[in-house]
């Protein structure tokens, strides 16, 4: 367990909830972290299950009682980057408990049966799981077989 009194540590990321589950996206600068979080956002929303950003491109991250806990820094709250565009407004949560890593990779690096595995984030274990980077339309079904959600369920 953290100290309560612990700083957060800055991620390059973007986090999203669906449903009671919290998505962690990481990889570099271009590697469609953005696109893959509106992605699923857009498929929960045709199917009416909950979805919200947490935050986009920058989240504060710390562990707390076991758990990663994401929050958006005030200043992007509600913020998407689009590329080729000013950031756009989307619902958002403040923050949310995060459950699953994805890590966006060369498609290079990728393995094509993934162990389960965890990794650190602001000193807390997290389930992760590499998908190639810039490839939304195949990582959403393993994100969402991965959590079992819909259709997955």
């Amino acid at each position: 367990m953290s100290d309560p009194a612990a700083k957060p540590e800055n991620i390059h990321g973007t986090a999203i909830l669906i449903g009671d589950r919290g998505i962690l996206i990481t990889g570099p600068s271009g590697a469609g972290k953005t696109t893959l979080a509106l992605t699923l956002l857009d498929h929960c929303r045709t199917r009416e299950l909950f979805s919200r950003l947490i935050g986009d491109d920058r989240v504060l991250a710390v562990a707390h009682a076991g758990r990663l806990v994401c929050r958006v820094p005030t200043t992007i709250a509600g913020l998407a980057e689009v590329p080729g565009f000013m950031p756009r407004r989307l619902p958002f949560e403040p923050g949310g408990v995060i459950d699953l890593n994805v890590r966006l990779v060369p498609k290079t690096e990728m393995s094509r049966f993934q162990e389960e595995t965890s990794e650190p984030v602001a000193g807390c274990p997290v389930p992760r799981i590499d998908l190639a980077e810039r490839n939304a339309a195949t990582a959403l079904p393993a994100i969402m077989a991965r959590l079992s959600i819909q259709p997955f369920s």
